[in-house]
């Protein structure tokens, strides 16, 4: 598995991050830029690196993430899916313990859609007696 990429990808609301993993000595980029020029929040890089952290993996693989669309919270969130699913299919013992910390479920809450008439997809107009 030396040269292999492993190639997955994480969603969560509108973000998708496709990850490249390839073992190396620990490099992450995301967007060609580092983890924390992209993520300046250290809670957000702390979700990113949770699979590696459980797996006790942090410094065997280089990673590079392509992410497009969402914020910031669902870019993390979507990393750290497909981080999860990518050390899967390099190793399938570290299974277990990713799905026993949730890291393979896929949060499918998306953003509900505008209805017509009203200004928001469950608020309505102020209603008016008179």
């Amino acid at each position: 598995m030396s040269t292999e990429v492993v190639n997955t990808v994480g969603r969560r609301k509108a973000a998708v991050a496709r990850v490249y993993v390839k073992a190396g000595e620990g490099k992450l980029t995301i967007n060609k830029k580092t983890i924390e020029e992209y993520f300046p929040l250290e809670i957000l890089r702390f979700v990113v690196n949770q699979p590696m952290l459980v797996t006790e993996t942090m410094g065997n693989f280089d990673i590079h993430i392509t992410m497009d669309g969402g914020g910031i919270k669902g870019q993390a969130e979507a990393a750290r899916l497909g981080i999860a699913r990518a050390l899967c299919q390099v190793n399938p013992e570290y299974r277990t313990i990713l799905k026993k910390n949730g890291f393979l479920t896929r949060d499918p809450r998306e953003v509900e859609r505008k209805k017509p008439g009203q200004p928001g997809a469950r608020r309505r107009f102020q209603f008016s007696k008179r």
